[in-house]
């Protein structure tokens, strides 16, 4: 009898011990993220600066809210030097989210485009962003592709380097040996091996800004975009990372600039796990060079995208089929 009493308490005093630092894990776990949000929410608020059209699209009929409804959101990057008021968009992406099945569909918009930016004419579209800022390059790009673009997200290179070496680098397939400038415009500063390769954070945005040396020229640099930006996610939302999302957040304070919420962030979360659902897009063109450099949009494909992106949006009356009639192409307004 004594003996089974003692054995029960032994039993009970391990089982304390095996609790304790289970609990101890499960109350810093808490703490950490606790942590976490409250300094995700700091950066958001010191981050979002609303549209000057405000909360909707004029392609919308009514608010949309990312917790709820498909939407789509442009990333900007640019190329802001300190003290910098106006810069060109380096990069532009026009990424739609479909709610049900959490898929993405992603287009990378050539830096030179020929496109007609909203009261200034036929341009670059690079160029909107100089112009009027980020309420300009939206408009140019809803113009472009007649498709609302409800949210946006503006990032300088600065924060695109702090984010790739807080999570300890990004994995990518280097199509060639190449050498180029760093962010401070060193020459060939940068050397990248061709072959799948780990990228710091300099050398990712050398990954994602080389164009003169790729045969393939804006297409190709647009492909190597979406593919860092699918590493970053797909690392970044490994339970691994959580314990670098700390340095994620620092990069982000002050160096980004957006429209989306802590709410409306948080509810994005859901599509990160969906890295095999991104849908990269190609908008096809040509280059041209008549004394200015520009990359001619192909037409088909401009109608072509918009439609797809409509019906990842799930809009009214979009049209799925590519209509000859609906298309005029005149070669000679170029």
């Amino acid at each position: 009898m004594y003996r089974t009493e003692l054995r029960k308490k032994k039993k009970r005093r391990r089982r304390r011990l095996i609790l304790i630092p289970i609990f101890l894990i499960i109350f810093c776990t808490i703490g950490y993220g606790a942590y976490l949000t409250f300094k995700l929410v700091n950066a958001t608020d010191n981050s979002v600066e609303e549209l000057q059209r405000g909360e909707k699209s004029e392609l919308r009929t009514e608010k949309i809210d990312v917790n709820e409804d498909n939407f789509s959101v442009l990333f900007i990057g640019v190329d802001a030097r300190e003290g910098e008021k106006v810069s060109r968009s380096d990069a532009l992406i026009l990424a739609t989210f479909n709610k049900e099945d959490k898929s993405v569909k992603m287009v990378s918009i050539p830096r030179d485009s020929y496109v007609e930016i909203p009261e200034r004419g036929m341009d670059k579209i690079n160029h909107a962003h100089a112009y009027g800022g980020v309420d300009l390059a939206v408009k140019s790009v809803e113009n472009l592709f007649d498709v609302p673009v409800d949210h946006y997200v503006r990032v300088d290179f600065k924060a695109f380097i702090d984010i790739v070496d807080a999570l300890g680098g990004v994995k990518v397939d280097v199509p060639k040996t190449f050498a180029v400038q760093d962010s401070r415009d060193r020459q060939d500063a940068i050397t990248l091996h061709e072959g799948n390769q780990l990228l710091d954070g300099e050398e990712a945005l050398a990954f994602v800004r080389m164009r003169k040396q790729d045969p393939t020229g804006d297409i190709g640099r647009g492909e190597r975009q979406r593919q860092v930006i699918k590493a970053i996610i797909e690392k970044g939302s490994k339970f691994s990372s959580i314990t670098k999302y700390d340095d994620v957040i620092d990069g982000l304070d002050g160096n980004i600039q957006m429209d989306l919420n802590f709410k409306e962030i948080v509810g994005l979360h859901g599509y990160a796990g969906e890295i095999n659902k991104i849908d990269a897009l190609e908008l096809k063109g040509e280059n041209s060079n008549n004394g200015v450099f520009y990359y001619m949009l192909d037409q088909t494909s401009v109608y072509e995208i918009s439609n797809s992106l409509k019906a990842h949006l799930d809009l009214e009356n979009h049209n799925n089929e590519a209509s000859s009639e609906a298309i005029q192409v005149d070669d000679t307004s170029y």
